[in-house]
């Protein structure tokens, strides 16, 4: 009981993360480099602690960089997405997770398309349709989210691959430094035509500190140290299942923090189509595990059977 409750803390902590984003001041591509680069140095901190080795071949070393961009890119366009429309509305295109998922392992893993897939893909794309009629007005915020979903989704099939050659920390340390790395060489180019004549905008400003500390410390340090511990314990199938719940507990949080009036959240007021939309989107993603585990025991018992 306590490593499920554990469990749901972290993605509890994960939900948080679009909320801490809308809080901290700087822009999404400065927030994300103050992001990457602290959680790098808190990796290496928590590799030398435990007297890991954390050193790898040049090849691997350039590959796991490489995949660290796509991970400043998922980032950067997921807290956009929540300066551009609202919490909710950036969790609800992230919550299509599942269907980028299901489109592209077919295409990197070379393995064969699922038919319940397709069929909980089209499912998604109703509660897609429900929720940008309700919120017009979002519409950008919602297609950078679900931009930000593919992102995501093309990081974690290639990451099912890597993470079968090296252990999740090492991994990890290495896309973050990729991450800041990336956005570090990118920011001359950002602040020249992207950044609207602003310049950087590096400088943290009142509580930009102690935000930052939690987004890179405790909801991405902490949170993934944790995550993969318990994966010693806990089945495969009850993380995923659980992970999945992370846009409902970013949402509830979200609306919470409007209803007590906070500054900042005034756009979490939806309307009830928004939230029709998105409860079919979640239970879609909430199926697909459930689904999942049933075509892997189904090919099991028909594998017997022929053999």
């Amino acid at each position: 009981m306590k490593d499920y409750l554990r469990l749901h803390f972290i993605v509890l902590l994960w939900g948080f993360t679009a909320i801490l984003g809308k809080l901290i001041t700087v822009p999404p591509v400065e927030l994300v480099f103050w992001r990457t680069g602290l959680a790098s140095l808190g990796l290496l901190g928590l590799l030398l602690v435990r007297r890991r080795p954390w050193r790898l071949p040049a090849a691997d070393v350039a590959r796991l960089l490489g995949v660290g961009a796509i991970v400043a890119a998922h980032w950067i366009t997921f807290f956009l997405s929540a300066r551009l429309s609202s919490v909710s509305v950036s969790l609800a295109g992230m919550a299509t997770l599942a269907l980028w998922t299901s489109l592209l392992e077919p295409l990197v893993l070379w393995r064969k398309v699922r038919g319940y897939e397709v069929g909980l893909g089209l499912l998604t794309m109703v509660g897609l349709y429900i929720v940008s009629q309700a919120e017009l007005g979002q519409l950008l915020g919602l297609g950078v989210a679900i931009i930000s979903a593919g992102l995501s989704a093309l990081f974690s099939v290639i990451n099912s691959k890597l993470v079968k050659q090296h252990p999740p920390l090492k991994l990890t340390l290495y896309e973050m430094v990729g991450a800041c790395l990336s956005i570090a060489l990118f920011l001359p180019l950002y602040s020249e035509y992207f950044s609207n004549g602003r310049g950087l905008q590096l400088g943290l400003h009142g509580y930009d500190w102690l935000w930052l500390a939690l987004l890179a410390g405790v909801c991405t340090v902490y949170a993934f140290s944790a995550s993969v511990e318990l994966m010693k314990r806990l089945s495969a199938f009850v993380v995923n299942l659980t992970i999945n719940l992370e846009p409902v507990y970013g949402i509830v949080m979200a609306v919470i923090l409007y209803s007590w009036g906070v500054a900042g959240f005034e756009e979490e007021k939806l309307s009830p189509g928004f939230y029709l939309g998105t409860v079919i989107i979640l239970v879609s993603v909430l199926i697909h595990p459930v689904l999942d585990r049933w075509d892997k025991r189904r090919l099991l018992k028909r594998d017997a059977v022929l053999t």
